[in-house]
């Protein structure tokens, strides 16, 4: 049985040239079910994981459909400005072949820059909800009347309390249009929206929970509180990690803890909704160019960043939910490349963290901090393999050595090139970092088998009281 191939799915020249210049091959499981029902012209609602290369399935046969009459006929509704231009991107390179006019609307940028573009010929539009339905509601772009509508990454549109905004929105569309919905949870008020903008749509599902991120190990760290900050960087210190996003709670934090690796030597840069839009660009820019190689963000502004070489995500602090960490171990592990999630816990922390495990799928395994002496051990691995892979320079062994050898011995020498060279990588914070006490594990695994326990039957929405004295939760 041969793969499936872009031109089964009913794509067609030039957009099948295109895909092959920018090395598209063998189409995703989301883009080989939503491709021929678009293609039909069918409203379809596909749920799937970031990073299985939704923009692709949308945008190639939208794209196809296209009509060449010079207005706007794509519209594309994302959360947040950073995945806007990110889709807008994505969707020019896709339509690369007709020249594709793909204009960004969002905040942070001028209105009439925005309004100018539209009204010189755009073709699609990759809008955030609120600047868009300011610009409807006042009536500056006349004449828009879009055949495709995409919302895309619904659920954390509703998140971030842009439901009223999207319903608003919709009443000013044409109602003969075709529809695209894409999210990767389905909650009620998602399924509620379903019913009130799209067409007796067609349902696709690629990405079941549980297999979602085999790609992606995941472990966790047992520490004290206070031991955040020399546990991560004793964890640069003592790995190789090629490209990191490390995850924080608050704004605060992500420029706090952003300073603190720049200081130490680390090629760090912080990203969050307080910093200008050119800012955040420059910031996203540098790291998915390689300027920098650790990106400290909150949640809400790392939310759709498509950058396929992420090699670890760092829970600095693991998130309120269980879909939130989804998300956010999701950023890495993409276009079948192997990642690494790996979190910071307390105790207290720790069975939360494990039902997180049970809603991502795959093993949650337990890692220790490495001690300054495996780092020392690591740091001289390296340096052996440098010293083993150095081409050997003629000048220096008939010049430098000669003389370095008149004043002392090889040995002498060699350990003190190899000190010198260790001393430019000092290792920060106490020997040991981190709590290797398994007890606490146990302590968590019973804890969740007991909230499993009291979560199966019982009368809806009646939750244990928790007794406070005893520190064990009752049921009165």
């Amino acid at each position: 049985m041969t793969d499936t191939t872009f031109e089964d799915l009913g794509l067609k020249q030039p957009v099948l040239t295109t895909l092959e210049e920018i090395g598209f091959v063998t189409p995703s499981p989301i883009q080989k079910e939503v491709i021929p029902l678009i293609l039909s012209g069918a409203d379809v609602v596909g749920q799937a994981q970031t990073g299985t290369g939704k923009t692709a399935a949308f945008g190639l046969p939208s794209i196809q459909l296209m009509k060449k009459s010079g207005e706007a006929q794509i519209l594309v509704i994302t959360p947040t400005r950073e995945l806007a231009f990110q889709v807008a991107d994505e969707l020019y390179r896709l339509g690369k072949s007709r020249k594709l006019r793909v204009v960004t609307i969002c905040g942070g940028k001028s209105y009439k820059n925005q309004i100018d573009a539209f009204n010189n010929g755009a073709e699609v539009l990759v809008a955030t909800p609120g600047r868009m339905l300011d610009l409807l509601n006042s009536k500056r772009l006349p004449n828009f009347r879009p055949t495709t509508v995409v919302l895309d990454e619904a659920d954390e549109m509703l998140n971030m309390g842009f439901l009223e905004d999207i319903q608003a929105l919709f009443k000013f569309l044409p109602e003969k249009r075709q529809t695209l919905l894409f999210s990767a949870t389905m909650p009620p008020a998602i399924q509620k929206l379903i019913r009130e903008i799209l067409e007796t749509p067609v349902f696709v599902k690629t990405s079941p929970d549980r297999t979602a991120h085999a790609d992606i190990s995941q472990a966790y760290y047992l520490i004290q509180d206070t031991e955040r900050d020399d546990a991560i960087i004793r964890l640069f210190e003592g790995q190789q990690m090629v490209k990191s996003i490390i995850f924080c709670k608050t704004r605060k934090e992500v420029d706090r803890l952003a300073s603190l690796l720049i200081n130490r030597g680390f090629r760090a840069k912080g990203l969050h909704g307080d910093m200008e839009q050119n800012q955040r660009q420059r910031v996203t820019q540098d790291f998915r160019t390689g300027q920098t190689n650790i990106l400290v963000a909150t949640d809400v502004a790392a939310r759709g960043l498509n950058i396929l070489d992420v090699s670890h995500v760092i829970n600095y602090h693991i998130p309120c939910d269980a879909e939130n960490y989804v998300h956010r171990i999701g950023r890495t592990g993409r276009a079948g490349q192997k990642g690494k999630a790996v979190s910071f816990v307390t105790p207290n922390e720790l069975f939360k963290l494990m039902r997180f495990q049970k809603h991502s799928g795959g093993e949650l395994m337990q890692n220790y901090i490495p001690s300054k002496k495996d780092v020392k051990e690591a740091q001289v691995s390296q340096l052996m393999e440098k010293i083993t892979d150095q081409t050997l320079n003629e000048d220096v062994r008939e010049t430098l050595l000669k003389h370095l050898k008149e004043k002392m011995d090889l040995e002498v020498l060699t350990c003190k090139l190899l000190s010198m060279v260790l001393s430019d990588s000092p290792i920060n914070g106490p020997d040991e970092i981190g709590i290797r006490d398994n007890g606490t594990v146990k302590k968590a695994k019973k804890r969740d088998f007991r909230d499993d326990k009291n979560n199966r039957g019982g009368p809806r929405g009646k939750r244990p009281a928790f007794n406070n004295k005893r520190r064990r939760y009752s049921s009165k």
